[in-house]
């Protein structure tokens, strides 16, 4: 584990009962870094995130976070590790009958004793950080999609975790919001130096957002590339994964090169 890491994933299966679903995934993620996980429908990609967050058993493997073994940690002192993680679904996932505001005092008001208007206040700020500031007593049947995600992300901010979590968050959005929403990404994560783990297959969002990447591949059951995306892009030889940078359908009669690396 090098010195800057604050995830180590070593050797990580998951299986639900049948074929593995990847195997033999290892990888680091370093502080303050944007760090994506891609790869086409149905790689994997969204269960790797849910078991980084003890969602999931993996089948083998281990994950360390912030230094603790995630399998080792029990009781008190999961739940403890566990609260230094922020994650933001796909949809946001907002309580539709509490505001913006409300929604980003729940995690403070379960996991804090500050009081009610201090929570208003980092609730406040919260959303001011993410662009919301005028949009904190709004309900989230009156925002757009873009907004909910913005949203979400200050809700999993709210008790500043070291490390966000963010599943696909550009799905379903046009390409000025999603643009405006990888900005967001790589200014927080710029001016505050948290750590960014991002699930996606938006190819625009990898290119503009990651420092960093590996790449899952459903027909390979595992990691087939990892480096920085235009580097993966302008240079892998894995034709899978060119195909996938430059939105290229695979020659056919090219046999895949399914290791992992560029």
């Amino acid at each position: 584990m090098s010195e800057d890491a604050v995830i180590t994933v070593d050797d990580l299966s998951v299986s639900f009962g049948g074929p593995p679903l990847f195997r033999h995934v290892s990888f680091e993620v370093r502080r303050g870094e944007v760090f994506v996980i891609l790869g086409g429908s149905g790689c994997g990609k969204s269960s790797l995130l849910k078991a980084m967050i003890g969602l999931i058993e993996p089948a083998h493997g281990t994950i360390s976070l912030l230094g603790e073994q995630l399998a080792d940690a029990t009781g008190d002192a999961r739940r403890a590790l566990l609260r230094r993680l922020g994650v933001m679904w796909q949809s946001g996932a907002l309580f539709g009958s509490m505001t913006l505001a409300e929604n980003v005092e729940l995690p403070i008001e379960e996991h804090t004793r500050l009081s009610r208007p201090a929570r208003q206040a980092v609730a406040r700020a919260k959303l001011g950080l993410v662009g919301l500031g005028d949009a904190q007593a709004k309900l989230p049947s009156e925002i757009s999609g873009g907004m909910a995600k913005r949203a979400g992300i200050a809700r999993a901010m709210a008790l500043d975790p070291p490390i966000l979590f963010l599943d696909e968050p550009s799905a379903g959005l046009d390409p000025v919001t999603s643009a405006g929403l990888d900005k967001l990404i790589t200014d927080i994560a710029r001016g505050t130096g948290t750590t960014f783990v991002v699930v996606t297959h938006e190819l625009q969002s990898i290119l503009a957002i990651g420092d960093r990447c590996i790449m899952l591949d459903k027909a390979a059951r595992g990691m087939i590339a990892e480096g920085d995306p235009k580097e993966l892009r302008d240079h892998s030889e894995n034709p899978t994964v060119r195909a996938f940078f430059n939105r290229e359908a695979p020659d056919s009669k090219e046999a895949p090169d399914r290791k992992a690396g560029a």
